[in-house]
């Protein structure tokens, strides 16, 4: 099993989150994806964070036609800040037989990788998945952070990054979509229609629940 852990806060996810995650999913051979909700990321402010739960909710929604889509509530369920290298270390727990687990996350989380939680340990025990935007002209590869360098040797002839313990960095260039969740909460309190920036079933449960109705 090729199994990818995307974890975030969604808040709330959006089209850009999902197309991503299956242009990843498509270029990685992966078999499952997880999305991880964070119950409280230590990188994000809390102010403007819906409640947990109905974060967890509208991915569950947002994910549920596409059999390659799972959704873990670990990070929901663990009391305390949602650190990814605990997420990582449940993950590789409840794995059996034969597997590799990619974690999945956007250039500008990695561009932070070295202010994360026992960063030299989590690039030891999976393999990372960046995916970078392009918008028709060719992939946008960001050069690599100088902090991450270290965690990483180049392969010229393979063209990629491998870490000694075996696990590579990967660089997937994924389809630009001017879409945030910032984006989606600005409409939602001024008012307008987040249609085709959420599916038509998180928009309902956005709606019926009053979430971000005002900044």
């Amino acid at each position: 099993m090729r199994v990818g852990v995307f974890g975030g806060s969604f808040n709330p996810i959006h089209l850009g989150h999902l197309r991503s995650a299956e242009e990843d999913r498509e270029a990685l051979g992966l078999d499952l994806i997880y999305f991880v909700p964070a119950a409280a990321p230590p990188h994000k402010p809390h102010a403007g964070l819906a409640p947990a739960d109905h974060r967890l909710q509208m991915v569950r929604l947002a994910t549920k036609g596409n059999r390659h889509f799972m959704v873990s509530d670990t990070e929901i369920k663990r009391p305390g800040q949602s650190y990814t290298i605990d997420t990582i270390r449940y993950f590789l727990s409840t794995m059996r037989g034969p597997s590799e687990l990619h974690l999945i996350m956007g250039a500008d989380q990695f561009a932070e990788l070295n202010t994360w939680r026992e960063a030299d340990e989590l690039v030891r025990l999976c393999n990372l998945a960046v995916h970078t935007r392009e918008s028709g002209g060719g992939e946008t590869r960001p050069p690599v952070p100088l902090a991450t360098i270290d965690y990483f040797g180049y392969s010229r002839g393979q063209d990629y990054y491998e870490h000694p313990s075996g696990h590579t960095l990967s660089f997937v260039p994924t389809t630009f979509l001017p879409i945030s969740a910032t984006i989606v909460r600005r409409t939602i309190a001024a008012r307008k229609s987040v249609r085709y920036l959420v599916t038509d079933d998180v928009a309902e449960y956005i709606q019926r629940h009053g979430l971000y109705s005002s900044l």
